[in-house]
Formats: structure tokens, sequence, C-alpha cells
């Protein structure tokens, strides 16, 4: 095992281990805490929820590059029918994880739900890839484009130098680690100011929007359906673009065990922000189209900043400064919530015990935020980071499907489990068949990419057996864990 379940505490007296065993807590037990027992404080509200959500799947993408749809749709009127459909199942995925989060009242998003429901194989390959690279990566993206755009108003008529980028990019990464290491209530009130943030900026782009379709600006929407012919095996493609624009709705699943009243806050949050999501990406779609062609759209490298310059005239400056504020509570989103699933895996034994103590003053999970930041640098300043997430966004999918598959087998398995959420079982049904019915024909119109993430997935399955059940291990190799 990468470690023995003890309560532990570090020489400097620190930290202590969040649980005393190496099994998850029940959170029905109503037993009093131990005293003496660190844990993770419930501070996460109706509204710190939200804004969790919200901020974390409003990133870039909508203001940066819608394009993805587009180029695999071939039309307006398909790319706007698949960002509505991908809105829709998102809230369909969000609902099932509303359900989970409330009847495993635990910590941690989709390890915990694999870990329940199929064993701690299929959990800890989760935990894995998301470790070693699927985080980091997404971190390295997202604080690269908030590097960018935070550059982009004094780089106005000459190009952004790179090592600029990657030096601030690396300067918002380091402040976000920080500011999660140091305070729960500081790192919730941040994200409810930068989601505020976010949806000023979509209300930016909506609202002149609006006023030229009054105006009678719909010729883009004529013959909406017409255009290049799209194949139907770019449909998957087109879908992982949308579903990457919503990804972020199952983040506060990642903190259930900080969340006030989660009975009623989990499936009331879920619901409230993604109808905003939804109705916010659609109605941005529409507003880029009343003042950009479709080709000139696929031509642009940052939608929002070429539909400002167009209407807003010096204003425009605003958008990047809004983009980079929107990218950075992305990323203080993803950290605060995946931390949770690193703490949570290293309770159960399947990351090593450190990443399971909680600062005894500050109650935050420490280890588990900061060991993000040396392979965040690493990738940041090293590898295609772009290529690298498209190996891995079909294992993402691979696994949500997974875990809402588990919804289903938990329903026959677990029937007596308290529910006091419950979705309609063709909710699931569907999501979990379209998540892996992406995944199969992703494997199939793009086998390169995705066999690559295939492979590096799999890499989990000879680790787990080395590092979980291989008992026997050299002194030397215990000591090096």
């Amino acid at each position: 095992m990468f470690r023995k379940a003890a309560v532990t505490t570090v020489s400097n007296g620190s930290y202590l281990q969040g649980q005393a065993n190496g099994r998850l807590p029940s959170m029905d037990s109503g037993q009093p805490a131990q005293e003496g027992k660190v844990v993770l404080k419930k501070k996460v509200t109706l509204l710190r929820g939200i804004s969790i959500i919200i901020g974390t799947i409003i990133g870039a993408g909508i203001f940066i590059s819608p394009k993805g749809i587009l180029k695999n749709t071939g039309s307006v009127g398909m790319s706007l029918t698949v960002w509505t459909a991908c809105g829709v199942l998102s809230l369909f995925g969000a609902l099932c994880y509303a359900e989970l989060g409330t009847c495993i009242r635990k910590s941690g998003g989709h390890y915990t739900y694999i870990l329940e429901a199929f064993g701690p194989l299929p959990a800890f390959v989760r935990v894995w890839v998301e470790l070693l690279v699927i985080r980091p990566a997404a971190t390295a993206v997202i604080s690269l484009a908030f590097g960018r755009y935070i550059l982009e108003p004094f780089f106005m008529n000459c190009e952004i130098p790179e090592l600029a980028v990657k030096l601030i990019t690396a300067v918002g990464i380091t402040l976000v680690m920080v500011l999660n290491s140091t305070s729960v209530s500081w790192s919730a009130r941040i994200q409810i100011f930068l989601t505020f943030c976010k949806l000023v900026a979509i209300l930016i782009i909506i609202v002149p929007g609006v006023i030229q379709l009054i105006k009678g600006e719909t010729q883009h929407f004529k013959n909406a359906f017409a255009g290049n012919d799209a194949s139907v095996l770019g449909l998957p493609l087109a879908f992982y673009s949308g579903m990457y624009a919503y990804s972020g709705w199952f983040y506060l699943n990642f903190v259930t065990e900080e969340v006030e009243n989660p009975e009623k806050n989990i499936p009331l949050a879920i619901c409230i922000s993604m109808i905003i999501v939804t109705v916010g990406y659609v109605l941005t779609n529409v507003a880029y189209f009343t003042t950009i062609s479709a080709g000139e759209l696929l031509l642009s490298k940052a939608v929002a900043v070429t539909f400002a310059e167009r209407l807003m005239g010096n204003f425009s400056l605003a958008v990047p400064v809004l983009v980079a504020l929107s990218c950075f509570g992305s990323m203080n989103g993803g950290v605060f919530a995946v931390s949770r699933m690193f703490f949570v895996a290293s309770r159960e034994g399947h990351l090593p015990e450190i990443l399971s103590m909680i600062h005894v003053r500050k109650h935050t999970p420490l280890p588990a935020v900061i060991v993000l930041h040396p392979l965040t640098m690493i990738m940041l300043f090293n590898g295609d980071l772009y290529s690298l997430l498209n190996f891995l966004s079909f294992a993402r999918w691979l696994f949500i499907g997974l875990v809402v598959a588990g919804l289903i087998y938990l329903r026959y398995k677990r029937p007596d489990m308290p529910r006091p959420f419950k979705v309609p079982l063709f909710i699931p049904a569907l999501f979990s068949f379209t998540c892996l019915f992406m995944v199969a024909l992703s494997l199939y119109s793009d086998p390169v990419n995705t066999g690559i993430g295939f492979a590096i997935t799999l890499t989990g399955v000879p680790a787990y057996y080395l590092f979980i059940v291989w008992d026997k291990k050299p002194k030397w190799f215990r000591k090096l864990l």
C-alpha cells in the first residue's frame, strides 16, 4: 500500500491527517467529532456552490474559440443546436451527480462514486490519470489563456512574447495555489467575485447582440442549416468541444463534505447553475452571429475580442481583462475542487499519506493543493498541452459515463440507500449511453489521439498492482514511497 491507515502528525505539528481511519467516514452516522480531530469545515453555502460551478464552467472557451463546434458541424444552425444539446446533456449529467451527491455524502466526485460502485481498481485508475496528467495539463492550458489575455491590453500592436505569457501564467498558478492553501473562505469569496465578472462579461456580449437582432441584423441566420456538409464522424468532435465548454458542473461533488445542507443545496446549486450557463452560452453564440459571419468566426483567434472591436470601440479593451478574470476563476475553482479528490484518495490509501493531511489552523488540505504546483509547472514549460488534452478528453468522458452507469448499478445493488434527490432512470441511461457512444465513435474517427489517451489511462492498471496490491515491497521501495 501507499500507506497504512493511522492518525499521524507531521513533525512540526502543522498538519493532522483528515480522518482517523483509512476508510471514508459515514456522513450519516451522527457521531460527535472526536476531540482533537481536524476536519474540513462546512463553509460552502448555496451561493458559494453556485459560484464554484458557474465559475469553473465559464472559462476561456466561450470567449475565445467556439469555432470547434462550427468547424465540425458545418453550419450556424447546427452549431447552435449542438450548443443547446450539450447544455441539456450536461444538465442531465449534473442531475445524476446531484443524486449521487445526496445519497453518497462524501467528497471526491468521480473517484468516490466509481469506488462505491465498481471498486478500487477503476477508482485508482481515475485518480492516477487525473493527478499525473489531466488536472496539471488542464490547469496549465486555462492558465496560459489567463496569462495571454491579462497581457493583451499592453501588446495591442504587436505579438505578445511567449516567455512573458509563461512567466505571468506561472505567477497566476502560484497565486491560485497560495490562495487555496491559505483559506477556504477567501477562495470561496474570490470565486463569487470572479463568477460575477464572468456573468458581466457574457452580458457585455449578449446585450449588444440582442440590440443587433432588434435592428434586424439577421443575415447570418438565413439558411442557417446550409453550409459545408459536416461528416457524421465530426459530430463526436463537435460534442467534445461543446461538452468541454460545459465541463465543470461536477466540481461541487468534489467538496460534498464541505457543503452546508447538501441534500438541498447540491441539487439547487446544480440546477440553477446549469440553467444560467446554458442560456448564457446559447445567447452568446447567437450574439456572435449577429455581427460575425461563420467564415469570419472560423478565422478569428478570439471571437469575443473580434466582436467587441466591431461594436464597442475603445471599450473593447475591457474584454481581454474580463476573459483573464474568467480564466482565473476557472483555475481557482478547479484547484479548489480537484484537491479534494486527491485528499479523499489519500484517505482511502490510494495516494501518499501526506495528501490526506489538513492544516490545523487554516483547515485547508494544503498538501493536496500544492502537489499540483510542480506538476502544473512541468506541463506549462514542457510539452504540447493542447495535444495532451486531446489525448485525454476521451478519458474524462469515459469515466463520467462510467460514474453515471454506476448510479444505475447502485439502484439495483443498493436499493435501500437513502436518496433524498432521485432522477428518472431514463436520464442516467441516456447520459451514460451518449458519453460511451461518443468515446467509442471518437476511437474510430480519431484513433491516434484517443488511442494514445487510452494507453496513458491503461498505465494506471500496473501502477495499481505495483503501489497498492503488492505487499512485499523491499524496504528501500517503501521508504521511497
